[in-house]
C-alpha cells in the first residue's frame, strides 16, 4: 500500500468533535404545538417573576403594579374613544356634539399620558432589573459547576450541556422584558376584546382566528432556530476553543515557530461555514412557514374587515359604532399580534431556560451526592483492590491496588507514563472516586466523606497549575489565610523558594500577577512553579499531593524543595508523584505503578538493589549515558562538505593552527 493511500485512508478515520445531542429531549421539543405553548406561557410569566422576585421584591411589585393599572388606562382610553366616535358621529348641532365629546376626550388624553409614564417606569425597572436577574443566573451556573464532579469533565457531552446552561443564563436578560411585553399585549387585547364585543359579538371571534396562522407560525419559526442553536452549540464551542489557541500568549510562540497560523484559520473557517450553513438552513425553514403564515393571517383579516363592512353596509351596526370597532379592531390586531410575537420569544427563551434549570438540578447529571461525615486531618490513608477507569474507556487506568501512605510519612509513586501515578493520586484526595475497591481515610470510605470537607483537609501543587490573575499573596493563601497571615505566607514561600520570587517582586506579596489583563507583572514557569508549592505548603491540610513539583526549576531550586520537604511532612501524610528517581530518595517508601497495577513496593534502597526490578531498570536509564551520540570531533568538522562549496564538493582547507590549543 502506497503511503498516499495510507495518509488518504487515515484522513477519512479522523475524528471530529461533535455535539451529542439529548434524542429524547430533541423529540419532546420537536412535538411542540401552539396548544402547548398556550399551555406553557403562562407557567413561563410566572418563571420569570419568580426569578425577578428573588433579586428584588420591590422592582417585581412596581412592575406588576404599573401593568395592572396601565391594562386599566387602556381600557378606559378605548371605552372613551367609542363615546367620542358616537357624540362626533350623532345628530344635533357641531357645539353640543363637541361639547357632548369633550368628557371622553379629555379621559383619553388623560389615559394616554399616564400610560407614557408607566411606560418609562416599566423599562426601566426592567433595564435595571434584567442584567441582575442575568448575572445571578450565570452565579447558579457556577455554583452547581463546582458542585458537580471532577469526572464530569470526561464524559462526553459535559461541556455541551454546560454551554448549553451558559445560553439560559445569557437569555435570562430578556425574560422579564418579554414576559412584560407579553403582559402589556394581553392587558391591551382584554381592554379593546372587551369595547369589540360591546359593539358586535361577531368580530372578536373572526380577529382570533385571523391571527391563529400567525401564532402557528411563529411558535415553529421558534422552535426551528433553538433546535438550530441546541445543534451548533459543539461548533460554536469548537470555534471559541480556537480562537483562545490562536491569540492567547500561552500558545503564541509555538503557533508562530510551527507556523500554524494558516492552518487553525482553516480549521476555523472550515467549522464556520458548518454554522453558516445550520443558520442558513434554520432561517429558510423559518421564512417559508413565517410567509405562509402572514399570507394566511392577512387573508383572515380581509375577511374581518369584510365583515365589518357587511355589518355597517346592511344596518346590523351603527356608523359611530363601526368607527369605534376601527379603532377597537385596530387595537386587538395589535394586541394579538404582540401575544403570538411576544409569546413566541419567551418560548424560545423558556427552552433556553429549560436548559439551565435542568443543569442547575443535576448538575449535568454530575452533582456531587456523597455523604456527610466530616473528616479530620488524616492519620492513615488505605486503598484496597482499587479500580478506575475512565468514562467512555474500556481501559481500566487502576486495577488491584492495594497500598496505604500514614502522616509523617512520604510516599512515592513512579513509574512509566500512562501507567495512572496522577489518577491514583487524585483518588487518595477524594477528586475522583473508585470504580471497585475503596479508598479510606482513617477507615472511612471516601465515599461516606463530605466532599467539600475532605478537600479542605488536601493541598495539592498537580502538574498543570493555575496561575491565578491575583495577588502574589493570593496566589499563595488562595483567599484562605490563615491566623498567622503573612508570616505564614513567607514561611511557605521560604521553604519552596518561593521567597526570592517575592523578594524581586515591586510590591511583594501585594503585587498583582496578571500581565496579561491588569497590567501585573511576569513570572518565569519556574517562579509560577515555586508560588504553585509554597500555596500546597501554606495551606493547613492533613494530605499533601506533589505531583510532578520541580519539573520546571532548576537544579539549586529543587534542591531546596527537597531539602525542605520532610519537615513540611513531620505533620502530613505526602503522596510525591515524580519521573525523576533521584528526588524519590526522600521518601519513606516508594511504590512502582505499571499498567495500573502496583509492580514493586520498598525502600529506595531495596528498590536500587533489586536487579532485575523495573525500578532498577529505569533508574538505570536515567543514570547511564553509554548510549548518548559522542561530542563531535574537529577530525569530523573537518570532512563535512561546506554548503557554500557543495556543488563541486570540495572540502575547507584547515588551518595549520588548529588543534594546537591555540
Amino acid at each position: 500500500m502506497s503511503a498516499a493511500t495510507t495518509a488518504a485512508g487515515a484522513a477519512t478515520a479522523d475524528e471530529e468533535l461533535r455535539w451529542l445531542a439529548d434524542g429524547r429531549r430533541i423529540e419532546a421539543i420537536e412535538a411542540i404545538s401552539v396548544s402547548a405553548m398556550a399551555r406553557r406561557l403562562p407557567a413561563l410569566v410566572v418563571r420569570a417573576f419568580r426569578l425577578g422576585w428573588r433579586i428584588d421584591r420591590g422592582a417585581v411589585g412596581l412592575l406588576l403594579t404599573c401593568q395592572a393599572v396601565s391594562a386599566v388606562l387602556g381600557a378606559a382610553g378605548l371605552f372613551a374613544t367609542t363615546g367620542t366616535i358616537s357624540a362626533l358621529f350623532g345628530p344635533g348641532r357641531v357645539e353640543d356634539k363637541l361639547a357632548h365629546a369633550a368628557p371622553s376626550i379629555l379621559v383619553i388624553a388623560a389615559a394616554a399620558g399616564a400610560r407614557s409614564l408607566l411606560g418609562i417606569t416599566i423599562r426601566t425597572v426592567t433595564i435595571h432589573l434584567s442584567p441582575r436577574i442575568s448575572r445571578a443566573a450565570e452565579a447558579e451556573v457556577l455554583r452547581a459547576t463546582v458542585a458537580a464532579e471532577l469526572t464530569a469533565y470526561d464524559h462526553a457531552g459535559y461541556n455541551d450541556e454546560l454551554e448549553a446552561a451558559d445560553r439560559g443564563a445569557e437569555v435570562c436578560v430578556d425574560i422579564v422584558g418579554e414576559a412584560q411585553n407579553l403582559l402589556a399585549s394581553l392587558a391591551s387585547l382584554l381592554g379593546a376584546a372587551g369595547v369589540l364585543t360591546v359593539l358586535h359579538p361577531a368580530l372578536l371571534p373572526l380577529l382570533v382566528i385571523a391571527a391563529l396562522p400567525q401564532g402557528i407560525a411563529s411558535v415553529h419559526a421558534a422552535r426551528v432556530q433553538f433546535l438550530a442553536n441546541r445543534a451548533t452549540i459543539g461548533d460554536r464551542r469548537i470555534m471559541a476553543n480556537l480562537r483562545w489557541y490562536i491569540h492567547v500568549k500561552r500558545n503564541a510562540d509555538q503557533v508562530r515557530s510551527d507556523t500554524m497560523g494558516e492552518f487553525l484559520l482553516a480549521k476555523y473557517d472550515q467549522v464556520g461555514r458548518r454554522l453558516d450553513a445550520s443558520s442558513r438552513r434554520a432561517a429558510m425553514q423559518s421564512a417559508r412557514v413565517s410567509v405562509i403564515g402572514a399570507a394566511a393571517s392577512g387573508l383572515g383579516g380581509a375577511v374581518v374587515w369584510a365583515a365589518m363592512l357587511w355589518l355597517v353596509s346592511t344596518g346590523r351596526m351603527s356608523l359611530p359604532r363601526g368607527g369605534a370597532a376601527v379603532f377597537a379592531l385596530t387595537a386587538v390586531g395589535t394586541s394579538l399580534r404582540g401575544i403570538v410575537g411576544y409569546g413566541a420569544d419567551l418560548f424560545r427563551t423558556g427552552m433556553y431556560l429549560d436548559d439551565w434549570s435542568s443543569f442547575l438540578d443535576t448538575a449535568g447529571g454530575h452533582r456531587l451526592e456523597r455523604g456527610t461525615e466530616t473528616p479530620g486531618a488524616p492519620r492513615r490513608i488505605a486503598v484496597e483492590n482499587l479500580g478506575y477507569a475512565y468514562p467512555a474507556s474500556d481501559r481500566k487506568v487502576l486495577d488491584g491496588v492495594n497500598l496505604h501512605v500514614e502522616r509523617g510519612e512520604i510516599l512515592a509513586l513512579v513509574g512509566e507514563n500512562g501507567s495512572g501515578k496522577t489518577t491514583l493520586a487524585k483518588l487518595l484526595a477524594g477528586l475522583y472516586l473508585p470504580d471497585a475497591g475503596t479508598v479510606r481515610w482513617d477507615g472511612r470510605d471516601t465515599r461516606d466523606l463530605d466532599p467539600h470537607a475532605l478537600w479542605r483537609q488536601v493541598a495539592v501543587a498537580p502538574q498543570d497549575y493555575a496561575r491565578w490573575p491575583l495577588t502574589c499573596r493570593e496566589n499563595i493563601t488562595l483567599g484562605q489565610p490563615t491566623a498567622e497571615g503573612d508570616a505564614a505566607v513567607l514561611r511557605a514561600a521560604d521553604a519552596s523558594g518561593a521567597a526570592d520570587v517575592v523578594a524581586r517582586l515591586r510590591r511583594g506579596l501585594s503585587t498583582l500577577l496578571a500581565v496579561e489583563w491588569m497590567g501585573g507583572e511576569e513570572l518565569s514557569g519556574g517562579q509560577w512553579q515555586r508560588l504553585a508549592i509554597a500555596r500546597a505548603f501554606h495551606r493547613e491540610a492533613g494530605l499533601l499531593v506533589l505531583d510532578e513539583p520541580t519539573a520546571a526549576l532548576d537544579p539549586r531550586a529543587e534542591h531546596r524543595i527537597f531539602q525542605n520537604l520532610r519537615a513540611v511532612a513531620r505533620e502530613r501524610a505526602v503522596v510525591l508523584v515524580t519521573h525523576r528517581l533521584t528526588n524519590v530518595a526522600v521518601a519513606d517508601r516508594i511504590v512502582v505503578l505499571e499498567d495500573g497495577k502496583v509492580l514493586q513496593e520498598g525502600t529506595f534502597a531495596e528498590l536500587v538493589a533489586e536487579e532485575g526490578g523495573r525500578f532498577r531498570e529505569l533508574w538505570d536509564l536515567q543514570n547511564e549515558r553509554t548510549g548518548v551520540p559522542a561530542r563531535r570531533t574537529r577530525q569530523d568538522q573537518r570532512t563535512v562538505p561546506d554548503q557554500r562549496t557543495r556543488k563541486d564538493q570540495r572540502t575547507l582547507p584547515v588551518r595549520e593552527d588548529e588543534g594546537s590549543g591555540r
